[in-house]
């Protein structure tokens, strides 16, 4: 599995990549990997904010729905507008076209409790 180690993970299988105040969010490899073939992504918060570990959307595989958790808090500005019509793309690219959301974020040191992708590979095994 990949973990890139320019990102930072949760242990609800997120991942963030920071760029200033602005943020990038994603499932992990190991979490679409887990969930297998995505086929719809829900996400109705745009606009919104949200504290950390707040539910941002869901994710519907073949045989499960899951929470998407918010790895720091912030405004949601934008869904990948890819995934509407190439939901798959969480599976076949999550950390590149697979992305989710793009997040105003309210305070950047926050993401410093997060795990890096060492931590990230020992908590999923």
């Amino acid at each position: 599995m990949n973990f890139p180690a320019a990102l930072k993970y949760t242990k609800d299988h997120e991942w963030i990549l920071l760029e200033g105040n602005t943020a990038t969010i994603g499932i992990t490899d190991f979490a679409q990997h887990e969930l297998g073939d995505i086929v719809y992504v829900d996400i109705n918060t745009v606009g919104k904010t949200l504290g950390a570990e707040e539910i941002f959307g869901t994710v519907e595989a073949v045989k499960t729905v899951s929470d998407l958790f918010l790895p720091i808090a912030g405004k949601v500005l934008s869904i990948n507008p890819l995934l509407e019509k190439q939901p798959e793309l969480v599976n076949s690219d999550p950390y590149g076209d697979g992305w989710m959301i793009k997040l105003e974020v309210s305070n950047a040191s926050d993401a410093d409790a997060l795990m890096n992708s060492e931590a990230y590979s020992a908590l999923v095994g």
